[in-house]
């Protein structure tokens, strides 16, 4: 333990002339006004310690329990007895990362009972060694701190200076960051640098996660095994189910701008323990057991889901994503919201029209002031009736915020949209089912952008289909669903299906896209051979979203093959065609659609 600087309050000591000491005054308590936390406490003078904290795992396999590295920095009045709750933050980068290159993309979609196109695997420059984090710091502690938090770190197992090995959101994660909450709870063991015992004697047990991305993943995963003393979590752009970050529906898909990444990389690339030798067949068996060529849930996904244990949190969920998130997409947070919702979960949710990023750049003031009333109730205990409150905020495409009872908005009903003849240039969509049959083709291209087919007035590569422009407001609040009537012309090919807003000049702009492997139409999580020639319906599920197309515009639907900066990409040239009377789309719409 070291002291960064003498506390705002000093100790007072006089000294009677009967030669006995008074007592200290008792040390400055949280103080409360209309329902948050003020800032009455100098973070100047707060304690900073590192420790170890011992986890239930040994996931480098040395016969030793793995230790995570903790860094806590305290209120200065927590060395004269007071006892604070704690916003905690466990993340695999705080010792940076490793250059990594990733998979390679362009390479032949997997055939049953045949042999794959050439793929590569992972590499890395060298084996050079990162330095544990120093001091870590973050852009909430001195808020924290002042209003009578303390702040405590982790780092990841196999990150920094703690043992054990990354795996990229499997079990032994998750049991390493619910190490701190335990041992903040005085159920896990403790030690300094030098084998000491380290108490959290300041703590009052009551613990709140958050994070953006990893970071705000690792709260979802230590929420979903219930562990007491965990009141609260703040999930910012993280992941629920690590299948659907890598894969969607038998699909190899990339995050967003991280095209051939996959689970290996990842966690090679946070890899940054001193000694590395001990986590490589760990590393190694990611690779093997990540299946990058069928594409199927397995055992091994379902190790990093988390949504099946969402009955077991008990911490109050307040859930923050951008609409525009490609990296992390937006199902992951719809997905764990509805399944906290179903199951009575305190929960709050905050949508906003940017990406992968901290509300605290967006709208600092408005999002410290529910942050803050959040952690007021849950950490601090004070009934400020924020449960009470409209349960989501949404940023609509001008820039403003409105506070809605729940989402996806409670008034959407389902709209069903079916296309008419001419996708190879611009098509009909309406909800009247076509008067005649039809069928149109297109040929894949994967060296051609999505969002250019979406634009193109026509294109051999896509089919697009357009509403008449719209004579009112239309609202889509949820997942949009393609059921799509398709024949191919090879046994393997990407389908991706896009939902664009189209304006009135005629330009043209993705609204959401959901990708699917035919091969795996009848289960997830197996592979079954598609037939040349003959029909399938091949569902489609984009990622969900909250958009309104204003009066005037058209809602369109694009049906493509391989995305270029998502999907595998194989060499031009399969053959996808669409049954237009067997194909339709689903909208949760508020709104009328003529």
């Amino acid at each position: 333990m070291r002291r960064v600087r003498t506390g705002l309050l000093a100790v007072i000591f006089t000294l009677p002339l009967l030669g006995s000491t008074a007592a200290a005054p008792p040390p400055q308590g949280p103080v409360f006004a209309d329902g948050e936390a003020q800032p009455v406490f100098d973070p100047a003078g707060a304690v900073r310690q590192d420790l170890f904290v011992t986890a239930p795992v040994d996931s480098d396999h040395d016969g030793q329990r793995d230790r995570v590295h903790v860094q806590v920095v305290r209120p200065a009045e927590t060395d004269r007895g007071l006892r604070v709750p704690v916003v905690y933050q466990a993340s695999p980068y705080f010792s940076g990362g490793n250059e990594v290159a990733n998979h390679n993309v362009d390479t032949e979609l997997h055939v049953p009972e045949q042999r794959s196109g050439p793929r590569t695997t992972r590499s890395t420059t060298g084996d050079e060694r990162i330095a544990v984090a120093a001091e870590i710091d973050w852009a909430y502690e001195q808020y924290l701190l002042a209003r009578g938090y303390a702040v405590v770190y982790a780092e990841s197992l196999g990150t920094g200076g703690s043992t054990g090995c990354p795996t990229t959101g499997a079990e032994n994660e998750t049991v390493g960051a619910k190490s701190v909450v335990d041992w903040l709870n005085g159920r896990a063991a403790g030690h300094d640098a030098g084998g000491a015992p380290v108490a959290a004697d300041w703590s009052t047990g009551k613990v709140g996660m958050m994070g953006v991305s990893y970071n705000g993943t690792l709260p979802n995963a230590v929420a979903s095994t219930g562990v007491e003393g965990l009141e609260a979590i703040v999930p910012i752009g993280a992941i629920s189910n690590w299948y659907d970050y890598y894969r969607t529906d038998g699909a190899v898909v990339a995050p967003g701008g991280y095209q051939g990444e996959d689970a290996d990389l990842l966690a090679e690339y946070v890899h940054t323990r001193a000694d590395r030798e001990p986590c490589r067949p760990v590393i190694d068996g990611l690779t093997a057991e990540q299946d990058r060529i069928t594409g199927d849930y397995s055992r091994f996904w379902h190790e990093r889901n988390y949504l099946p244990d969402a009955k077991r949190v008990r911490a109050a969920v307040l859930a923050v994503h951008g609409l525009n998130d490609w990296n992390v997409k937006t199902r992951q947070a719809a997905q764990w919201y509805r399944a906290l919702r179903d199951h009575d979960v305190p929960h709050k949710i905050w949508w906003h029209q940017s990406g992968h990023t901290d509300p605290i750049k967006l709208r600092e003031q408005e999002w410290l002031r529910t942050l803050n009333r959040w952690f007021t109730r849950y950490l601090h205990g004070v009934p400020n009736g924020v449960e009470g409150e409209p349960r989501a905020t949404v940023q609509r495409e001008d820039g403003s915020w409105v506070e809605e009872p729940e989402w996806p908005a409670p008034e959407v009903t389902e709209t069903v949209l079916h296309p008419t003849a001419g996708g190879p240039q611009r098509g009909g969509l309406s909800v009247e089912r076509p008067a005649q049959r039809a069928v149109e083709g297109l040929t894949d291209d994967a060296r051609v952008l999505a969002e250019d087919l979406a634009a193109a007035p026509s294109s051999p590569h896509r089919l697009a289909y357009f509403t008449d422009p719209l004579s009112e407001q239309v609202r889509v609040s949820g997942e949009v669903r393609a059921k799509l009537g398709l024949t191919f012309d090879r046994p393997a090919a990407n389908v991706t299906a896009l939902l664009v807003d189209q304006a009135p000049d005629g330009s043209v702009s993705v609204v959401t896209r959901g990708w699917a492997d035919p091969q795996n139409r009848e289960a997830l999580d197996r592979t079954t051979p598609v037939e040349p020639g003959r029909h399938y319906a091949i569902g489609v599920r984009m990622q969900p979203d909250d958009h309104v197309f204003a009066p005037g515009h058209r809602l369109g639907v694009v049906v493509l093959s391989s995305d270029h900066d998502f999907t595998l990409r194989p060499a031009p040239g399969a053959g996808l065609r669409l049954d237009l009377a067997r194909t339709s789309v689903s909208l949760p719409t508020v709104g009328r659609i003529s």
